[in-house]
């Protein structure tokens, strides 16, 4: 608009807030529109954009959305596998190279051995489930992560999601996953493990029993391995509840080309 030239004081832009569309639900978050403004005031179409710290991937989302080749990086894989979905949702055909993410199961392996937290939520991003503690380290009550579903038209409920990465598992820990849904008073539980169950541990599971409402019956206790869900497998649950957790990015309107995201 007419007027003064923008000051270092940018008091227009929208602010986040709980009711914002585009609000995805990570701590850190920034508007959309600000980096939009700093790219464009800071480079020019067809420019690379790097972004070292790229959290919930706003900057690479405006980078995409302006026309700019972008590089965004993380530490934590917990942001990656947000990112990657916020672009998908946002850019419907985008391709785009993830590097330093398990691609199999030695690479799930490895990262279990290096760091547990990290293979947690990474394990996690297969199911689409949301950290239970986000990324603090600490005590989980036995919950690692949560997937909301639709019980009926206006009920939501949580599946348990508990990770284990280490090379023994047995029944006790299917067991302690059934005593978690009981406190918690959840229908279904989803045992998320690197290595192969025993025939024992699926036959605990199995007596769990079922969960029905009115979408199906559904397994109130399952099993599923982490080299099975790099292969596409999936929890058996009712319609999943994607606004009681990390929200989905608006679609943005647009022709999508390759990128380049680092962990």
């Amino acid at each position: 608009m007419p007027g003064a030239p923008v000051q270092n004081l940018w008091d227009d832009l929208p602010v986040l807030n709980n009711r914002s569309k585009e609000v995805l639900g990570y701590p850190t978050q920034k508007p959309l529109a600000l980096l939009e403004r700093i790219i464009t005031a800071s480079s020019n179409p067809g420019d690379i954009v790097l972004d070292p710290f790229c959290g919930c991937g706003t900057a690479v989302h405006a980078a995409q959305k302006l026309g700019r080749n972008w590089i965004g990086i993380d530490i934590t894989h917990l942001a990656i596998s947000l990112i990657e979905r916020r672009l998908k949702d946002a850019f419907p055909g985008i391709e785009f190279d993830v590097h330093g993410t398990p691609k199999d199961f030695d690479g799930a392996r490895d990262l279990a051995l290096r760091d547990k937290y990290q293979f947690q939520w990474w394990a996690l991003s297969l199911i689409e489930a949301q950290p239970f503690a986000g990324k603090k380290k600490g005590a989980d009550g036995g919950i690692d992560g949560l997937i909301y579903f639709k019980a009926d038209a206006k009920t939501t409920k949580r599946v348990i999601v508990s990770v284990k990465g280490g090379e023994h598992v047995g029944v006790p820990m299917i067991r302690d996953l059934k005593g978690v849904l009981e406190r918690e008073k959840a229908p279904i539980g989803i045992f998320l493990t690197l290595n192969r169950p025993t025939k024992p541990m699926e036959a605990e599971a199995a007596a769990a029993g079922f969960y029905e409402n009115d979408f199906g019956r559904y397994p109130r206790l399952q099993i599923v391995t982490v080299e099975d869900a790099l292969k596409g497998a999936r929890p058996r649950i009712p319609v999943v509840d994607t606004g009681a957790a990390f929200r989905r990015a608006g679609r943005e309107p647009g022709a999508a080309t390759q990128r380049r995201l680092d962990v």
